[in-house]
């Protein structure tokens, strides 16, 4: 397949170059416009209990949701809330506000003076605005009208603070949109440096950003058509731009890399292209699928954050193999031996050179390799010690939710959330939202209600309960609480308050932010084993088809977990206890927001395979050719150990970009996910790979006869390498017994 593919792009080169530029100005033209479709938030569950709630509530009671929270406060010695000039600016602000955009705006003058929403310093109070707009981006849009009015003039005295759900998701918004320029602007350059370092010319280093930019526009492309049947949050733009460039770069390298050593063996154009092809080219094309397979887990999930995620970063890893496999090859026949034009005189690179065409299977990789592979029990022993220890953080992790924290310090939204958690305690612009379906009319229900509202009161944590509204046969109690509503102890209260019986014959649904968060939690429990077998049971299945062994895909796994446990582990010493947050510029609030593990288990299992393949492919060569296990993992690491190295500090650089980001939980998948790749690409290839190997010998091609059988029938195997010796290997991961040598 791979090898008529090779074919078809040289000899229709111009034809699949003309096709990709179309393709450019089209997703110039229409794809960027994503942007103006991408929505914010996504963190809940749609078939939740809470959002029941919340739809039950808005059906019977109408929408009462506070979209926007705006926090005035005078300096000390400045006026009160009861005197005559606060009430005036505030109110007068109030008052000016249009009705096509503000619904309702609940302040303490509006309420006849409620205790409730004044501070203990009689100088701070808040108002809360429901919103116009059928949807998020209406409501977005009504915000923006009227954020400059609600300013109080610097003449008054009153400092002004605009937060809550609207204000917060629009500051988002733009705080992703800045983080990603920064990123590109902080990275492009750096990749480019490295990519002149690794090829020694100007004209290979520029071909891996060219499919990089080349998957970036497909993936907010696809993201745009995915958009018009479903929301797509504005996060996964941070995902196309984070793998869509940093695996195009990977596979790039790859490829070109192949396609100058084959030219270098003496091969023309054509058959140096088709040759690349059924190697680098067949590594990229499974590395792809099991990139791919790793982020559609997450298509699994409820939450439409997750949902957005998988879309974007399946539609990114696609795009940019594709591109590596059609488009590139076609760069690569036009250009010819001129891939390596514009040269850049770079200390001891001829030298290197010189080397590896001299001895192409010795150097210091190889050295490595053989060093490992005669101490293998201790460095297996050793090494998964180690990472198991670094892990172990991960086993106190604590999870809790997204709320204005993720935001910089100083953002005016998030310094409104602490004033209102710091001023006005009790979580009331936060509650315990309680729905009530009764058997009959709710205004015939009063003594029951009455009785189910005292036995909330009665819960533990609960600090008042008030009744929030009253229609048909539908009413809703509010709950204020001690705990932080996105703590652990805020969670465990809406459990304590689910299970409290309500009035005989109805139908109760407990809402809010707090129940939302742990629903979400819930939701993550439950699909989150689904998830990992689809993972690693599709990965055992790709890595069969790709290497005809049943042994090497379940190191593969077990190697992967050792990874990524020490990347969690490092994440939660981090993030969850603050070591660094300094250094980082972010804000410890004592937990991990729980959907970023899964999405960092995604990334950073897919790439890890992307590796592993790479790595395996190149072993399994040298199997086939000599039937020395040995030698074949020695040999192999030599020929790819600088350029897997290479390709991780390249991911590195664009990955870790986003650990600028302002947005904790973006800086978190930034720092998270480069480790992971640090530890992939260093100890686990370059050191447990060879020394697993090494004490597998033989049973690392291993397979029971019928599943040998099924592979050499389905498997996906091309051209095989010719022998050394001049001697045939066979198809199917075994080498011709007559020359093979299985020894460890």
């Amino acid at each position: 397949m791979l090898e008529r593919l090779g074919h078809v792009t040289v000899r229709r080169r111009r034809a699949v170059l003309s096709a990709a530029a179309v393709f450019v100005l089209v997703a110039l033209a229409w794809g960027t416009g994503v942007f103006g479709r991408l929505t914010g938030g996504g963190f809940e569950d749609p078939g939740s209990e809470s959002t029941r709630a919340a739809a039950l509530a808005e059906q019977a009671l109408g929408r009462d949701a506070v979209d926007a929270v705006v926090v005035y406060r005078a300096a000390v010695g400045g006026p009160t809330v009861d005197q005559p000039a606060y009430r005036d600016t505030v109110v007068g602000l109030l008052d000016r506000l249009p009705d096509d955009a503000v619904v309702a705006a609940t302040s303490y003058w509006s309420t006849g003076g409620a205790p409730a929403l004044v501070a203990d310093d009689g100088r701070t109070t808040y108002v809360a605005l429901r919103l116009a707009g059928v949807d998020d981006a209406g409501r977005e849009a009504a915000y923006e009208r009227i954020a400059d009015d609600l300013v109080a003039p610097a003449a008054s005295g009153l400092e002004t603070l605009r937060g809550g759900p609207v204000p917060t998701s629009l500051a988002v918004n733009d705080q992703v949109s800045a983080d990603i320029a920064r990123a590109e602007s902080l990275s492009i350059p750096v990749l480019l440096v490295l990519l002149v370092v690794v090829f020694g010319g100007l004209a290979a280093a520029s071909l891996p950003l060219a499919i990089g930019g080349l998957a970036v526009l497909g993936a907010f492309t696809a993201l745009r058509v995915i958009s018009l049947a479903t929301d797509v949050s504005v996060f996964a733009v941070n995902i196309v731009t984070m793998l869509g460039l940093g695996l195009a770069i990977d596979y790039a390298l790859f490829v070109v890399s192949r396609f100058r050593e084959e030219l270098a063996a003496g091969h023309d154009t054509e058959r140096a292209v088709v040759r690349t092809m059924v190697t680098a080219g067949r590594t990229v094309l499974f590395s792809g699928l099991t990139v791919a397979l790793a982020l559609s887990a997450m298509l699994l999930f409820p939450l439409g954050f997750l949902r957005s995620m998988g879309f974007g970063g399946v539609a990114a890893v696609l795009v940019a193999m594709v591109g590596s496999l059609t488009v590139l090859p076609a760069i690569l026949a036009v250009l010819g031996e001129r891939v390596n034009a514009l040269r850049v005189p770079l200390p001891g690179a001829a030298r290197r050179r010189q080397s590896e065409v001299q001895a192409p299977d010795r150097g210091a990789w190889h050295a490595i390799a053989s060093a490992v592979m005669r101490r293998p029990v201790l460095v297996v022993a050793g090494l998964t010690v180690v990472l198991v220890a670094m892990g172990t953080p991960f086993l106190r992790v604590a999870f809790g939710s997204p709320d204005a924290r993720v935001l910089p310090v100083g953002t005016e939204e998030r310094v409104a959330a602490e004033v209102l958690e710091r001023s006005f305690p009790g979580s009331a612009t936060r509650p315990i939202d309680v729905v009530v379906r009764l058997a009959g009319p709710a205004a015939d229900a009063g003594p029951e209600l009455q009785g189910y509202a005292d036995r909330l009161a009665a819960v533990p944590g609960v600090t008042s309960v008030a009744a929030a509204g009253l229609a048909g046969d539908t009413a809703r109690l509010s709950l204020t609480y001690a705990p932080d509503p996105v703590s652990e102890r805020a969670r465990a209260l809406v459990d304590t308050v689910r299970a409290v019986p309500g009035p005989a014959g109805s139908d109760v649904a407990v809402g809010g932010l707090t129940a939302a968060n742990a629903d979400t939690l819930a939701a993550i429990g439950r699909t989150l084993p689904w998830a990992l077998l689809w993972v690693v049971g599709g990965m055992l299945l790709l890595l069969f088809l790709a290497f005809g062994s049943v042994v090497l895909p379940i190191k593969a796994v077990l190697m992967n977990v050792l990874s990524l446990g020490a990347a969690f582990g490092a994440v939660v010493w981090i993030f969850q206890d603050g070591y660094g947050s300094g250094l980082l510029g972010f804000t410890s609030v004592g937990s991990v927001e729980a959907s970023q593990p899964v999405l960092m288990f995604a990334i950073a299992f897919g790439l890890a395979m992307d590796y592993e393949v790479f790595l395996l492919s190149r072993i399994r060569e040298e199997w086939l050719r000599t039937g020395d296990n040995a030698q074949a993992v020695a040999v192999g690491l030599q020929r790819t150990g600088r350029i897997i190295t290479s390709a991780a500090l390249l991911l590195v650089v664009v990955i870790g970009a986003f650990a600028t980001s302002g947005v904790t939980f973006i800086k978190m998948i930034g720092v998270g996910v480069a480790i992971a790749i640090v530890v992939d690409a260093t100890v686990v290839r370059a050191l447990l790979v060879p020394a697993t190997m090494r004490l597998l010998g033989r049973w690392n091609w291993w397979a029971p006869a019928p599943l040998a059988r099924l592979h050499a029938r389905v498997g996906i195997d091309e051209a095989q390498p010719e022998p050394r010796d001049g001697r045939r290997a066979v198809a199917g991961g075994r080498p011709d017994p007559a020359y093979a040598t299985m020894n460890g």
